[in-house]
C-alpha cells in the first residue's frame, strides 16, 4: 500500500470504501435521473434509477419526496 496516497473521500469527508465509491456513484446515478425527469418525465426516470438498480425505497425519497433530495433547501418547484 502506498503510504503517500489518500484513499477517496465521501461526501461527508470519510475515508473511502467499496460503499462509500458505490454511494458517490449512486449520487451521480440519482442526480441524471432527476436531469431526466425534468426533461423527459418521472417514468423515465424511475426506469433510469431501475436499471442501475437504485433500492426502491431511495426511488421512492427521491421521485416522490422532493423536500428530503440533497441540497434541497424548501425551495418552490417552478
Amino acid at each position: 500500500m502506498n503510504p503517500h496516497r489518500n484513499p477517496p473521500l465521501t461526501s461527508d469527508g470519510a475515508a473511502g470504501t467499496n460503499e462509500s465509491r458505490r454511494d458517490l456513484h449512486q449520487r451521480d446515478v440519482v442526480d441524471d435521473a432527476l436531469s431526466l425527469m425534468h426533461a423527459v418525465g418521472t417514468l423515465s426516470a424511475l426506469e433510469y434509477l431501475k436499471l442501475h438498480a437504485v433500492e426502491g425505497r431511495v426511488i421512492a425519497r427521491v421521485l416522490l419526496e422532493p423536500g428530503r433530495r440533497r441540497g434541497h433547501q424548501g425551495q418552490a418547484a417552478a
